[in-house]
């Protein structure tokens, strides 16, 4: 019997990987009136966890100032385990570029929010992204075929 070559593409896990939030000029910058210039960062990396499964991560810096000094950095990583099989290596630059970082972003984007309010400030709700023309850029600016992936 024939193994089954049909396209595989499957959620294994959706889950906060890291995350930080430093308030370095605390409480003193809390008293300022002046509104804060806000800096957010995006990345997306991808790397294989073993046959077939592959680990992406979208992270997210989020750097809030008051002239030169900062009122709170937040790192978060969040990461999705993707079971992907039987595609075309043409595909896979794209699934790991576009489609993942797609599924995993939402969840990033609440846990920004939550981390930033918990910390006492209103909520940073972070833009939603085109993946799409995210990965293509960077493609062009590579020129390469696949996103940056990470072997350990």
């Amino acid at each position: 019997m024939a193994e089954n070559q049909d396209p595989i593409f499957q959620i294994q896990r959706v889950y906060l990987k890291e995350a930080s939030l430093e308030q370095p000029n605390s409480p003193a910058i809390l008293l300022e009136q002046e509104q804060p210039t806000v800096d957010i960062q995006l990345g997306v990396e991808a790397s294989p966890v073993a046959d077939g499964v592959y680990e992406v991560c979208v992270t997210a810096t989020v750097t809030t100032k008051i002239k030169d000094k900062t009122v709170f950095l937040v790192e978060a990583k969040q990461a999705g385990i993707f079971e992907i099989r039987n595609l075309p290596q043409e595909q896979m630059g794209p699934i790991m570029g576009i489609a993942c970082p797609q599924i995993v972003y939402p969840y990033l984007r609440s846990n920004v929010a939550d981390i930033v309010q918990r910390g006492g400030f209103p909520p940073v709700h972070l833009a939603e992204i085109n993946f799409q023309a995210m990965y293509e850029q960077q493609q062009a600016q590579a020129g390469e075929d696949a996103p940056r992936i990470v072997t350990q």
